[in-house]
């Protein structure tokens, strides 16, 4: 079989890519996206950028919404072990490679790790401009005048955007792009990050990527202050953490408790014995 399942053709095509994204952070790259034995939808462009820079040395963390637990998670992690033999691990201190879908780990990121992100929409002018040929002409021109124009109706209508995920950022004062459907709360980290970030789209076949230390900032007004998920006055039930993204879970009662999103940094928390 061979190594990490993609031929070595297909390996060095896809590192090119990924070469040409680093170089101009935030630009969209077009690759031959390949088939895999997962199904669509469950990350076939992460997947094929994690198995294109994997080697034996690497350590892989797999998370899915913070999770490394879940299905889409769980089967991704196989799969990859199954055809590398590679290291495996929950704890993101310990991961070379972090494979993401919709978070970014609460534990800061340290230089030498690469987090590959799962990207359905690789392009954030889509959401203002569905023709191609037209997105790929506005950010040539870097006009995204479009964009401005719909945090402002947002603005003026609602008081602030009403976009939950895939909030756009500017990457280096350059190029806005899609950070992919993570929560507002996790497009801060994204900015002068230590670790390599890479985002692939298998079924639209784009890659894109923010190297260590570049400038990353959400798209806002000068006089509106960019504002995240708000958790003030709750902590998790199970590691008592009041500064991570927290979800709510309702027991049968209908009471609410919340959880650190992010399994890994509750159990550490856990471990290290800061739980309340």
């Amino acid at each position: 079989m061979r190594y990490a399942f993609l031929d070595e053709e297909a390996k060095k095509e896809i590192r090119r890519s990924i070469l040409k994204a680093i170089a101009i952070p935030g630009y969209i790259v077009s690759f031959a996206s390949r088939e895999l034995p997962v199904a669509r939808g469950w990350g076939t462009g992460g997947l094929q950028l994690s198995l294109a820079i994997i080697n034996e040395e690497d350590t892989l963390k797999v998370i899915d919404q913070g999770c490394d637990g879940s299905v889409n998670a769980v089967n991704i992690r196989n799969f990859i072990s199954s055809v590398t033999n590679v290291k495996t691990t929950t704890k993101t201190q310990e991961a070379s490679i972090i494979q993401t879908r919709h978070r970014v780990p609460e534990i800061d990121l340290q230089e030498g790790q690469t987090l590959v992100y799962q990207v359905p929409i690789p392009d954030i002018l889509e959401t203002v401009e569905p023709n191609l040929e037209k997105q790929k002409l506005l950010h040539a021109n870097a006009d995204y005048s479009k964009l401005w124009v719909l945090l402002y109706e947002d603005t003026s209508m609602f008081g602030d955007s009403r976009i939950s995920s895939r909030y756009p950022v500017m990457v280096n004062d350059r190029y806005a792009m899609d950070p992919s459907p993570i929560p507002k709360y996790d497009t801060p980290k994204l900015g002068d990050c230590k670790a390599l970030q890479l985002f692939g789209a298998g079924r639209e076949k784009k890659i894109y990527a923010v190297p260590p230390y570049t400038k990353v900032e959400p798209l806002k007004f000068e006089d509106r202050e960019f504002k995240v998920e708000n958790f003030d006055g709750k902590a998790c039930a199970r590691c008592g953490s009041t500064n991570s993204f927290l979800d709510e879970v309702y027991d049968d009662n209908g009471d609410v408790s919340y959880y650190c999103n992010d399994t890994d940094y509750c159990d550490t928390r856990l471990e290290l014995g800061e739980s309340k």
